[in-house]
């Protein structure tokens, strides 16, 4: 049998081949894809969801492995099953952080499946910016890491006000259709290939936060507010929450979930403190003080439009996540999601989430130590914080998984009663 490892994705490959990619944050990855076609590349999102995923995913992964691995090759492995596509024009692609969490060895996982369900021909793409797994056919540019950051900063505020606008619609659906609508503008840009420049990026952000602003809303209903953080893809793919949204939404939640954005300008403060601790490449370091300046300078323009735009909240800025982090944990601490997770519970209590759900795969480490594991550090940082960690692995049943929710929310709603009465006296 030969080597998945040797399966190169050529530049030929790019005009015969579609590209399969996992789904994760719907709204985000969405325009992602569409920055992907126009450099040439036909790459599809996977939306297979079903117990058939978790089979295959049981079927050639072991199962003390995270449940994001499980789900992701599941998913993948049974696309190539379902008989949709031509399995000798596909390619896979999957994203890769190079980092010490299980993650970095998902690609490794996933060719040793391809190998055992007879798909080794299949070329297999690592998403990464750290010179792992290269093909001939595919090179991460300026060009498309420029477009990329700008889209998941589009995708970011779309996200923020459309789960801050959700549950307060007075027009059924009214929400969803206007974030159709700009989810459809962002993709006409990016064909395009304008919306890019600050001037651009600026506009039309006031534009959205603007018409998001405009909906007609009926904020004297009684709501919750909810954050959820936890293992990346576990805080965002429905098909690994269980559509923990739509689910928050249905007990008429507000939700908050903080930005990819944010997980980037994290990877590269790690970058930055690495250098400061154990040496390195000072050009590095300039460069990587450089990219953190201009994704700071994006991130000031969606918080600045959002809070003048009161009753929405707009999020942090990331050097306050970083404060508000060391005061809880040492920002050494960088495995997964690492000190982040922890930033993050913060300052969703300080923007008033109070009730937080920590998602995390069953046995991930980074996971239990800096989000289960920073709960009582949290309590004694804020007492009217209330957070409920939820484990999602195979066995883990979607009713247990709500009934630990909905015993959160009904805290949550106790509290909210009673400081509504002390404000009336």
């Amino acid at each position: 049998m030969r080597n998945s490892h040797d399966v190169t994705f050529t530049k030929e490959m790019r005009k015969t081949h579609t590209i399969l990619a996992p789904q994760m944050a719907t709204i985000q990855f969405s325009l992602l894809v569409h920055v992907l076609r126009e450099e040439g590349y036909n790459i599809t999102l996977l939306e297979n969801e079903g117990p058939s995923v978790v089979q295959k995913g049981l079927k050639y992964v072991h199962n003390d492995t995270c449940y994001p691995a499980l789900l992701v090759i599941g998913q993948m492995i049974d696309a190539l099953d379902s008989g949709l596509y031509d399995t000798h024009k596909v390619a896979l692609a999957i994203t890769q952080t190079g980092g010490g969490c299980r993650a970095s060895n998902y690609i490794h996982l996933l060719k040793k499946a391809l190998q055992r369900s007879g798909y080794d021909y299949v070329p297999v793409l690592s998403f990464n910016l750290k010179g792992m797994n290269k093909h001939s056919g595919f090179t991460l540019t300026y060009s498309m890491l420029k477009k990329g950051i700008v889209s998941l900063l589009y995708g970011d505020t779309l996200m923020l006000l459309k789960n801050q606008s959700k549950v307060y619609e007075v027009v059924p659906s009214s929400t969803d259709a206007l974030t159709k609508k700009w989810m459809e503008f962002f993709q006409t840009e990016a064909k395009k290939q304008t919306g890019y420049k600050i001037r651009e990026i600026k506009k039309h952000i006031h534009t959205l936060v603007k018409e998001f602003s405009q909906l007609e809303k009926d904020y004297s209903r009684p709501v919750v507010r909810v954050g959820i953080v936890g293992e990346i893809y576990m805080k965002y793919a429905a098909l690994g929450n269980n559509h923990l949204e739509d689910f928050l939404y249905s007990q008429s939640c507000e939700v908050m979930i903080p930005g990819i954005m944010g997980f980037i300008l994290y990877a590269i403060q790690n970058q930055i403190e690495d250098i400061k601790l154990y040496g390195g490449s000072k050009i590095r370091l300039i460069i990587m003080k450089i990219i953190l300046n201009f994704l700071s300078k994006l991130e000031k323009i969606v918080i600045d439009e959002v809070e003048a735009a009161p009753p929405f909240i707009a999020p942090r800025f990331f050097h306050e996540s970083v404060e508000s982090a060391k005061e809880a944990i040492s920002i050494s601490c960088k495995m997964g999601e690492g000190w982040l997770l922890t930033a993050e519970m913060r300052d969703l209590a300080a923007l008033g989430y109070k009730n937080i759900i920590c998602v995390q795969p069953f046995g991930c480490l980074p996971n239990h130590i800096a989000g289960k594991g920073m709960m009582k550090t949290l309590k004694d940082l804020d007492g009217t914080i209330n957070i409920v960690p939820i484990d999602y692995d195979p066995g883990a049943t979607k009713v247990n998984q709500e009934n630990r929710i909905k015993l959160m929310l009904a805290v949550a709603n106790e509290r909210r009663i009673e400081n509504e009465s002390k404000r009336e006296k």
